[in-house]
């Protein structure tokens, strides 16, 4: 006769499986929507339309695919965050978006809305799903304008020094040039070198397709991910050298209509591109150093 032990008289009933599509939830998604549509409406609106937030579409579509991509099919510890973590980012946040919203701070309000929402996400689903989804909450933000000193701060000093190259290499080449801050002389013309020159725009966008980029193809490689997304500020810096270079001698030789109409935006949209493949042609060189990386062992 066969005694079975105790233990093996046990049953174990497997988790129940996770509702999500509860009534609280839904009422949750409502008020989210409540709160966001409203600014990215906004955004929307006055940035996406603009050609320094008009990777905005392709950034949200994309963000959404990846976010759909990383929560698709799996096993996650859907546990509520800690309240004296998440409550208080969540409590500064909407104070934020209130005072913008009033005040008409298109930048800040968009940011402490996103805010608001990565840390409501916190407080709900927790630390595991927060980890899981890291790189879609962050492509996502790219969607969102940056405010307009951290731009006029980052793009007077780049202005300045593309102006400053520019000159310096057609005065040793014997052009008739001259600058006086970002305003380049050449001949009887003068060009003034604007942000959209100056490689803010395309430092952003390069930053995040690069980003994307790097998501598909070295998803769980940190290093290739800090690696090509770095590469796209200086790729993006000289990249706009060029094309200011090839601007102000185009206006010297075929004058100031010719430099500004189509072929304005066709040089910027060609030096974007070679850009885009310089970056592609450093991940492939790069590539057995990011895999032998990978591989080695922490010790």
């Amino acid at each position: 006769m066969k005694i079975e032990s105790p233990s093996s008289l046990v049953h174990v009933a497997p988790p129940a499986p996770q509702r999500y599509f509860t009534p609280a939830n839904l009422i949750l998604a409502l008020g989210c929507a409540v709160l966001a549509m409203p600014t990215m409406l906004q955004v929307a609106t006055e940035t996406w339309s603009t050609e320094q937030g008009g990777h905005g579409p392709l950034v949200f579509a994309t963000g959404l695919w990846a976010l759909w991509r990383e929560l698709k099919g799996k096993q996650l510890d859907w546990r509520p965050g800690k309240l004296h973590i998440g409550l208080p980012l969540l409590v500064l946040a909407l104070g934020l978006f209130i005072v913008a919203r009033i005040t008409g701070v298109l930048e800040v309000e968009a940011f402490s809305m996103y805010g608001a929402l990565v840390a409501g996400a916190y407080l709900l689903f927790g630390p595991a799903v927060m980890r899981a989804i890291w790189f879609p909450l962050v492509y996502l933000a790219f969607t969102l304008p940056p405010p307009d000193t951290v731009v006029a701060a980052v793009t007077q000093p780049i202005k300045i020094a593309i102006s400053s190259w520019a000159v310096s290499l057609l005065h040793m080449l014997g052009y008739p040039v001259a600058s006086s801050g970002v305003t380049i002389q050449i001949g009887q013309y003068q060009l003034l070198v604007a942000a959209a020159c100056a490689g803010l725009n395309s430092i952003v966008t390069l930053t995040a397709l690069c980003l994307f980029y790097v998501y598909l193809r070295h998803r769980s490689n940190m290093i290739a991910f800090v690696v090509v997304s770095l590469a796209a500020i200086p790729v993006a810096i000289i990249s706009n050298f060029v094309r200011v270079l090839a601007l102000v001698l185009i206006t010297y030789y075929f004058g100031d209509a010719v430099a500004q109409g189509f072929v304005h935006d066709f040089a910027g949209l060609l030096m974007f591109s070679v850009a885009l493949l310089t970056i592609f042609g450093i991940d492939q060189l790069a590539s057995p150093l990011f895999t032998r990386f990978a591989a080695k062992p922490v010790a």
